[in-house]
């Protein structure tokens, strides 16, 4: 009888490749469900930045037309509005990979009181939109001497 050094890492191997072959045969289906799949609601990633002058906010929408786009201000709730539309590819095999994320999506912030709502300005440029909130200008406190009597 032989002695075989023994291996943790080994079987915790073994264990992850069964966990990813369980993973994939769970989320990777064919055909139409597949495709749902990848259709699932999704969001934009952002930056958001402040100053002292404004907040700008940054949305990623790469591919999305400027008309399926909505930036709308109520109640002090700046809210993004959108749509990437799926454009189906036929290919010669019957193999097709999606990747990015289609569909709609909304994205909701609320408002700081300072934000000054008519002057909101946003800009589409390379599939980034911008949008530019400014601040009021805060009135400087005025010091009050008080009078001794």
């Amino acid at each position: 009888m032989s002695i075989k050094k023994w291996d943790p890492f080994r079987d915790l191997l073994s264990l992850q490749e069964r966990m990813n072959k369980l993973f994939e045969e769970s989320l990777l289906q064919t055909g139409k469900e597949r495709q749902d799949i990848s259709i699932a609601g999704w969001s934009p990633a952002m930056d958001v930045m402040e100053s002292d002058e404004e907040i700008v906010l940054k949305a990623e929408l790469p591919g999305i037309e400027l008309k399926d786009v909505e930036v709308l201000i109520k109640d002090n709730i700046l809210t993004l509005r959108g749509e990437r539309k799926f454009e189906k590819e036929e290919e010669k095999e019957n193999y097709h990979r999606i990747e990015r994320s289609y569909g709609a999506f909304q994205r909701s912030f609320t408002l700081p009181s300072t934000v000054e709502q008519d002057k909101v300005k946003a800009k589409m440029k390379d599939g980034v939109l911008e949008v530019r909130l400014p601040k009021a200008k805060e009135e400087k406190s005025k010091k009050i001497e008080i009078e001794v009597k």
